[in-house]
């Protein structure tokens, strides 16, 4: 004997509605038999059979004869007893969210972002890295970022530079002409190099306020193994000032520069024009192709943690050499997902020991 197919499958995985349950509220007084009610909902009968019996209640009806009192106890379904049921089962369903577990690591979050710049993926790797909190109540980046959008957390979007500004951006594959080049290619510059394996191998940069020439500008250096910064503030973006900043590093080294400084990479900008020269007798310079900034990659990135405190626009000039200080110490000591959570302060120092044993 066979069946045709009916319009359960097409209700299947989906909830009772409200309006279903005054219909069966309606069968029911009606004498329908569960199963009878199911046929006319299209529903399974084991469904109606659970949701009858959540969603009955007793009635009492008192009768006064002859001066006795008689109580009578039925019971029915209420629809909005069958509703309000559901509702709260809803309410309690699905897993908790870690937030709800306790605010120590929200505030801890919180006063990290806030206050000492930090970004959602540094303090969750050093939370964990450092075993600071229950791992059970340490989110993912992911939805760090989801208690952020939905308001969970003190710290807000506008509160995060780097995702506001972040772009994607995609390279523009070949040099353009007719654009000097000041010294050794980036081409030749040893594979090692690009591996990040070795150390001692920098890149030179500078950062600009206002784009006025009386405004200061920023020379930047970083160690691409490690990611450690130096920073000089110059009076103007010219080479006489960048070779002034370039001697000025070369005596505060000493006799050390040379296991410091193995190769320096930079771009093509008129201020570096004296840059081969000033370093040729101790460091390798190499220069990277006109308007390619991704080959300078490590260097890029570092800028947008010195714009976290100078915004762009913002000049130069007025920011104190205290406040450099502070800048390039905040951005050597905060953690790195690129290192494992390590400060590139620690690096550094590991690095510089190891090359003064091989040494």
């Amino acid at each position: 004997m066979t069946q045709t197919k009916n319009n359960i499958d097409s209700h299947k995985g989906k909830h009772l509605s409200y309006a279903e349950r005054c219909k069966i509220a309606v069968l029911k007084k009606e004498n329908y038999t569960n199963r009878q009610v199911a046929t006319v909902l299209n529903r399974a009968p084991q469904t109606i059979n659970n949701e009858i019996k959540r969603g009955t209640i007793t009635n009492l009806k008192r009768q006064v004869q002859k001066e006795k009192t008689y109580d009578y106890y039925t019971s029915i379904y209420d629809a909005d007893a069958g509703q309000t049921f559901y509702e709260e089962q809803r309410m309690n369903c699905g897993r908790r969210p870690k937030w709800t577990d306790t605010d120590t690591f929200i505030e801890w979050a919180d006063d990290k972002m806030l206050i000492e710049k930090w970004s959602p993926d540094v303090l969750i790797g050093f939370a964990l890295k450092q075993e600071l909190f229950d791992k059970s109540i340490i989110p993912c980046t992911s939805t760090l970022y989801q208690w952020i959008d939905r308001g969970v957390m003190r710290t807000k979007n506008m509160d995060l530079l780097e995702k506001l500004t972040r772009k994607i951006k995609l390279p523009k594959h070949g040099n353009p002409p007719n654009k000097r080049v000041l010294g050794v290619s980036i081409e030749k510059r040893p594979e090692i190099i690009d591996s990040r394996k070795t150390f001692g191998h920098w890149e030179i940069d500078t950062v600009v306020g206002r784009i006025t020439k009386c405004d200061a500008v920023l020379l930047t250096l970083v160690e691409r193994q490690t990611r450690f910064e130096v920073i000089f503030k110059l009076d103007g973006k010219d080479a006489k000032s960048v070779d002034k900043a370039i001697e000025n590093l070369r005596k505060r080294s000493g006799d050390y520069f040379t296991k410091l400084f193995k190769t320096v990479t930079s771009d093509n900008g008129s201020e570096f024009s004296g840059l081969h020269e000033a370093l040729q007798d101790a460091v390798d310079v190499y220069f990277s192709h006109p308007y390619a900034s991704w080959e300078r990659g490590t260097s890029e990135n570092q800028h947008k943690l010195i714009r976290r405190f100078i915004p762009k626009g913002s000049p130069i000039s007025n920011v104190s050499e205290e406040q450099l200080i502070r800048i390039q110490q905040w951005m050597n000591d905060y953690p790195r997902k690129i290192l494992n959570y390590q400060t590139p302060h620690n690096c550094l120092a590991k690095a510089f020991r190891e090359e003064c044993l091989v040494a």
